[in-house]
């Protein structure tokens, strides 16, 4: 039998990449990061309709169009977060009726 001589490979090993401590950082967003971020814009959106409401009435601002455009992209917004909301709670409901 041939002797392996452990010395002569050792010089071609390379380090093991290692992985992140934290996988959930490299990893595409999640669908409940994707939600954060649309509440928050939603949030945002409620916040700067409300700023520019308050601007009209107080007379700081004469631009109403500018005023509905932002309160009606604030209501669309929440809408579409409704709709998704209930497409998840409707798929909650379904696969909670499967039987296994």
């Amino acid at each position: 039998m041939a002797e392996i001589d452990f010395i002569k490979g050792a010089g071609s090993l390379q380090p093991v990449p290692t992985r992140s401590s934290n996988p959930a950082k490299d990893a595409a967003p999640g669908f409940g990061n994707l939600l954060e971020q649309a509440l928050e814009d939603v949030t945002q959106k409620h916040v700067a309709a409300d700023q520019a409401v308050s601007d009209l009435v107080a007379g700081k601002s004469q631009d109403i169009h500018n005023v509905m455009i932002a309160t009606q992209k604030a209501d669309i917004g929440f809408q579409l977060l409704m709709q998704v909301r209930n497409k998840v709670v409707g798929a909650y409901e379904t696969i909670m009726r499967m039987q296994i």
